[in-house]
């Protein structure tokens, strides 16, 4: 999908812009490069609950004893890959 500014639309942002007194430019980067970036930290970040935070740190720190199919294949990868 193509999203094209309108003409309206982008009188309208140079009329904000110049009210402030800054470029185009600089307007769109000082209000988008915020949005932006939350937008991105929203995707790369994950937020736990201390519970759960406390729980993952837990499993980190004290692994559980590997068993079943997950061992053998691990054991089969270091004989064939080395560690």
């Amino acid at each position: 999908m193509i999203w094209r500014v309108t003409q309206e639309q982008k009188e309208l942002v140079e009329r904000a812009a110049a009210l402030k007194g800054v470029s185009l430019s600089a307007y769109t980067l000082f209000y988008v490069l915020p949005a932006a970036k939350q937008e991105v930290d929203s995707h790369e970040k994950l937020v736990l609950s201390n519970r759960d935070r406390d729980l993952f740190m837990s499993v980190m720190e004290n692994p559980p004893e590997l068993k079943g199919k997950l061992k053998s294949a691990i054991e089969k990868y270091r004989e064939k890959y080395g560690k």
